[in-house]
């Protein structure tokens, strides 16, 4: 069975020690194997993963893992409500970013321009998981720097 991709995933079943429905990193080689990375923290809404894995028994025990698109920025494709309760509208084009919480539930941040620049707020809004579909990723270039705050200039 060929491994999937590096990458986001949440856990189906329980997997390497995991319980299901765990959001995990995969990497797919690594010494002594492939592996899952549980988060250890957030920062700017992004997860920071522990540096130790947890070792896949077999290569079969992949299929156990769901893919999720990656944490970042992304652009609305057409209006919609983040669940069926219609909380929070999501209007066509506008700017979010997606992260996830430590079962994978997907966070929707909206940044807000200020004065002081684009902020992105530190809460986000849960949304369902069959409106990710909705996003398109956006194309940002990375810095290896955190900002000093939470505005980018």
């Amino acid at each position: 069975m060929a491994l999937p991709p590096c990458g986001l995933y949440r856990t189906t079943q329980p997997v390497a020690g995991l319980p299901a429905g765990r959001l995990v990193y995969f990497h797919n080689h690594g010494d002594p194997g492939a592996g899952l990375y549980l988060p250890e923290r957030w920062h700017l809404n992004r997860a920071s993963w522990e540096s130790r894995g947890h070792t896949l028994p077999d290569d079969a025990a992949a299929q156990h893992l769901a893919p999720l698109p990656p944490e970042g920025l992304y652009m609305v494709k057409d209006t919609f409500f983040c669940c069926e309760k219609r909380c929070m509208k999501y209007e066509a084009n506008q700017l979010v970013q997606l992260g996830y919480d430590g079962e994978a539930t997907p966070l929707i941040f909206v940044p807000e321009f200020t004065s002081k620049g684009l902020g992105f707020p530190e809460r986000g809004n849960r949304l369902d998981g069959d409106l990710l579909g909705r996003l398109t990723p956006l194309r940002v270039a990375q810095g290896a720097e955190a900002p000093v705050d939470r505005f980018v200039h």
